[in-house]
């Protein structure tokens, strides 16, 4: 496969990725989705995917965020959101007493009303899984964990993925990766293929979510082209943000993954999942990604295997709206717990 570019590094094929440019083994991608992603090579091996029309996705976003819903609507919706949760702590002074109670408001949001379901999932750091598996062994909640030098993804090839292996032989479900930016912004689309690869390969049978960091893509065609790369490499989601900068997810950006996603899955048959994560605090946010997802993906993406939105702060105002909806009048953050 030819250069066009001495910067830019051309998409490898499945024979091309068998050893990365750091010597790790990568299995090949899906037989699905190379098809799909070839599609995007021009005759000289450049990559080359569909160009976003960025006005017309922003106005499309803001169209799809003035859509009303119903009372009953709503009430599904906001039971739909805490589902999708992944209820998250990423803190240098996380503690094993904080996860602990963390684990505790994922199976019981809302103590005192048994109809609020539990969330998907608790995300946690590595160092903290096992107490997270602990606490929700024998439940229908999953443990999640950061991994390979998150939120950078920058430190050796090596000791990321041995973090990642450590990560599930301590108990967790998921793995939440962060793709390479370094790498595929300087075009060297291979190196961040062959990382996310191997990060799944190490995996194993956990799922692995990829975080584009939308806010350091510069443009809704790169978040366009990395949610093909990291699809196509393995990735059993994409993810908006590591929650760690201060632009993360948006309503364009939400809906250009999801027009990424819905065209894997029309030229290949792959379905991928969406992580929206990072500035979602309100339930109004919620359900409005909710409707873009809808609207989008089609309802079959409407499902904790295929949606996911990162919580930290949110869970307790979708309990304050969800309460508003069945007694009229709001509760007081202070009726809920912190974590």
């Amino acid at each position: 496969m030819t250069v066009t570019d001495s910067k830019t590094e051309s998409l490898a094929s499945p024979s091309d990725v068998a050893v990365s440019s750091q010597g790790v083994s990568s299995p090949p991608i899906s037989s699905l989705v190379v098809p799909m992603l070839s599609r995007f090579l021009d005759g000289s091996g450049a990559w080359s995917p569909t160009p976003v029309d960025a006005v017309g996705l922003e106005e499309r976003a803001a169209g799809l965020t003035t859509r009303s819903i119903k009372t009953d609507s709503k009430r599904e919706a906001l039971l739909l959101a805490i589902q999708c949760m992944d209820l998250t702590t990423l803190e240098g002074a996380d503690t094993p007493g904080k996860v602990a109670s963390l684990c505790s408001k994922a199976l019981r949001p809302d103590p005192v009303n048994l109809d609020i379901p539990p969330v998907a999932a608790v995300c946690v750091y590595p160092e903290l899984v096992s107490v997270a598996v602990q606490e929700l062994q024998d439940t229908p909640v999953l443990v999640a964990s950061v991994a390979g030098s998150f939120p950078s993804g920058l430190g050796p090839i090596s000791a990321r993925l041995e973090e990642i292996r450590w990560a599930v032989a301590e108990g967790a479900h998921e793995i939440d990766i962060v793709l390479n930016r370094s790498a595929f912004l300087a075009g060297n689309y291979t190196k961040a293929f062959d990382e996310i690869a191997a990060s799944k390969e190490a995996a194993g049978d956990a799922h692995v979510k990829v975080i584009l960091e939308v806010g350091e893509l510069g443009n809704y065609d790169n978040i366009r082209k990395a949610s093909m790369l990291a699809a196509a490499a393995g990735g059993d989601f994409i993810k908006t943000s590591t929650g760690k900068i201060g632009s993360s997810a948006t309503f364009p950006t939400a809906l250009c993954m999801a027009e990424a996603i819905r065209d894997i899955a029309d030229r290949s048959g792959q379905q991928v999942g969406l992580k929206l994560a990072g500035g979602i605090r309100t339930a109004k946010q919620a359900w409005h990604y909710l409707v873009i997802v809808a609207e989008t993906l089609g309802p079959s993406w409407l499902h904790p295997r295929w949606l996911r939105l990162g919580a930290s702060t949110l869970l307790n105002d979708v309990l304050m709206q969800y309460g508003k909806l069945a007694t009229g009048r709001y509760q007081r953050p202070d009726d809920f717990t912190v974590a």
